[in-house]
C-alpha cells in the first residue's frame, strides 16, 4: 500500500489551503464537462479527497463513486451536505476496483502525480479502463512541469510567495521526480509540509492510455 500523505494534518486544512480551486468559477466548468460525459451513466473519481468535484457533480444527478487512500480526507467529505449520496472505497486508486461500470472516470488537480512511479501511473490507466463501459472516457487534469523556468543546474523553483504561503518545488530531473514544499504561518510560527510527486508529460500520458487500450479523444489547455 502506498504512503498516505493526506493524513489528519493535511485533511484538516486542505479545503482552506487551495481556496481558488474551490471557487465556483473553477469548479462549475469542470462539473459541467464531467456531467455531459457521464450522461445517464455513473462517474468514478480517482482520488476523491474532500469532494470538491464529486459533491457538485452528484448534485447534478450524476451517480458518483470515489476511491481514495486517505481516510482523513474522506472523513472531511462525509461531514459535508450531500455526501451520503456518494459511495467511497478506501484504497489505492491505481489498483483498487469497485463494482459497476462507469461512463466517465476522472482524476483532477494533478492527482496523477501522487503516484510516484511510472508503473503506478500505468496501472492507474489500466484500472480506469477496467471500470469504463463502451465509449467511456478517462479524464485527467494535470499541470505541465515548469522545467523551462529552472536555470541550468538549479533544482528549486519558487511557485508562490505570499503572506500566507511559501511554495517551493524541488525537481529531480533525472528521475522525473518533484517534491513540493509548502510553508504556512500557524500559531505564530511557520510550519512546513513536503509531498513527493512524479511529474508526467502529455505524450507520456498518451502512451499510458494506449497500453490500457484507450486512445486520445481531446486535449485542452489553459
Amino acid at each position: 500500500m502506498p504512503t498516505d500523505y493526506f493524513g489528519e494534518r493535511v485533511a484538516e486544512r486542505y479545503d482552506e489551503s487551495s481556496p481558488d480551486m474551490f471557487d465556483p468559477a473553477v469548479v462549475d466548468p469542470v462539473v459541467d464537462f464531467l456531467a455531459e460525459l457521464a450522461g445517464e451513466g455513473a462517474a468514478l473519481e480517482l482520488g476523491i479527497g474532500t469532494g470538491r468535484i464529486a459533491l457538485p457533480l452528484a448534485q447534478r444527478g450524476v451517480r458518483v463513486h470515489g476511491i481514495d487512500l486517505s481516510e482523513a480526507m474522506v472523513a472531511k467529505l462525509r461531514a459535508k451536505p450531500g455526501a451520503k449520496e456518494i459511495g467511497v472505497t478506501i484504497g489505492d486508486f491505481a489498483t483498487t476496483t469497485v463494482e459497476g461500470t462507469f461512463s466517465v472516470a476522472y482524476l483532477v488537480f494533478n492527482t496523477i502525480g501522487n503516484l510516484t512511479t511510472q508503473d503506478q501511473q500505468v496501472a492507474c490507466f489500466e484500472n480506469a479502463a477496467v471500470h469504463l463501459g463502451p465509449g467511456g472516457c478517462f479524464v485527467i487534469e494535470v499541470g505541465v512541469p515548469r522545467l523551462r523556468l529552472l536555470p541550468r543546474g538549479e533544482r528549486f523553483h519558487v511557485f508562490d510567495f505570499s503572506e500566507s504561503h511559501r511554495g517551493v518545488d524541488e525537481y529531480d530531473v533525472v528521475n522525473q521526480g518533484l517534491v513540493s514544499h509548502h510553508f504556512s504561518p500557524a500559531d505564530g510560527k511557520w510550519e512546513g509540509l513536503s509531498m513527493p510527486f512524479r511529474y508526467v508529460w502529455p505524450a507520456e500520458l498518451d502512451l499510458m492510455a494506449r497500453l490500457a487500450g484507450m486512445k486520445l479523444r481531446e486535449r485542452w489547455s489553459g
